[in-house]
């Protein structure tokens, strides 16, 4: 009888995502698993910190318990949400701007306002990455010192890795982790370049647009892309001497918004203006979020976001471990370092380069599946 998967891609799949997990079965039941998750329901900082770094790993048995974790904290948000007839128990924030915009001061009025008000909240924090070390070349605490020393509150830093955008896959996870320790605003912050935004919206309920009371060249850029996407603008630094350039850059927003289809056809996106350093608006722009929530969940759009986004995340890790299983396959890289060279040459074309590859790959898998049929 023929295999379902030849067996060196199944070894490639496994070295790449633990395929024994409890969402698929469960080979066993790991003692760490079971710890982190008891700590996570206690909402202990200890264990999120860890249960985060698990789902980080790349170490094959880890990534197998960090499946198995997260199955078991997808089975208690189901049951939390059915007790309590609720669509989420957290609302998750995404915020992005560009340098300068003040979105750490921002952050860390806002979480203080936010625990003041009795809420638990959770940053995720996306920093550049060092290209030779792969850590975050920001100490994220360092910006936020008031709100890192809050019980209430919790600050992740996140190493971009590399991976496009900024966002590391991992963060998506994390994010559900965050809100298994009880933290009910999650807050994920990128570092507002290149196509960190985009990443980041497919994994927030509100995408948040901070930007500074200045103009001219440096915001030209976000006047399309990311305004499309925005659920929320706000001008920050609307204090002192700033303020009538912050009035003047909130009107232009607004009028240039006329000119965006809306993003959803029950929220038109609203400009405000808020000062990170006086608290001054920040109680009003929390109850336009609050809005914003309610708006979502009175349409089914709250909902029916996050089941997009659930796809599209299951199809960034199904192309992210078949990359990686392509990687593993006994020989490959041989052939994707000869292929390289050629298309570095211009001898071929890199798509043409990249088709050869997977012919070659199919016709491997095809060869390694014949000796079964017989």
């Amino acid at each position: 009888m023929a295999s379902i998967l030849p067996r060196e891609l199944t070894r490639a799949l496994v070295r790449t995502r633990g395929l024994c997990s409890a969402s698929i079965g469960g080979c066993y039941e790991d003692r760490t698993v079971q710890r982190l998750l008891e700590g996570l329901r206690a909402g202990q900082r200890a264990s999120l910190a860890e249960a985060i770094t698990l789902v980080e790993t790349s170490h094959p048995k880890k990534k197998q318990q960090a499946g198995q974790l997260l199955a078991a904290v997808l089975r208690d948000a189901r049951e939390q949400y059915a007790a309590k007839g609720m669509p989420a128990l957290s609302f998750r924030i995404g915020l992005s701007g560009p340098p300068g915009a003040g979105k750490s001061t921002f952050i860390e009025s806002f979480g203080k306002f936010l625990t003041a008000q009795g809420h638990r909240v959770a940053v995720l924090a996306v920093d550049p990455s060092s290209a030779t070390t792969g850590g975050s070349l920001l100490g994220d605490k360092t910006r936020m010192p008031e709100l890192s020393k809050d019980p209430n509150a919790y600050i992740r830093p996140s190493p971009s890795r590399g991976h496009l955008g900024g966002v590391t896959r991992s963060t998506n996870e994390a994010v559900v982790l965050c809100e298994a320790a009880g933290h009910d605003v999650v807050v994920v912050e990128t570092v507002g370049v290149g196509q960190s935004e985009f990443s980041v919206v497919d994994m927030v309920d509100m995408f948040t647009l901070l930007i500074p009371p200045g103009g001219g060249d440096e915001l030209q850029g976000l006047k399309r892309g990311i305004m499309e996407m925005s659920d929320l603008v706000v001008v920050n630094k609307s204090d002192g001497d700033l303020v009538a350039a912050a009035r003047r850059m909130q009107y232009e927003y607004i009028s240039a918004l006329k000119f965006i289809r809306p993003k959803s056809a029950s929220w038109k996106t609203p400009v405000k203006r808020i000062s990170s350093l006086t608290q001054d608006g920040i109680p009003e722009l929390w109850q336009v979020m609050l809005e914003f929530r309610h708006s979502m969940e009175r349409s089914g759009e709250f909902v029916g976001r996050r089941r997009t986004q659930r796809r599209a995340w299951l199809w960034t890790h199904l192309k992210d471990n078949l990359v990686a299983a392509f990687r593993d396959t006994p020989g490959m890289m041989q052939r994707i370092r000869e292929a390289e060279g050629r298309a570095m040459e211009g001898v071929v074309s890199p798509g043409d380069a990249a088709d050869q590859l997977l012919l070659l790959h199919i016709a491997q898998l095809q060869n390694a599946v014949k000796p079964s049929q017989t």
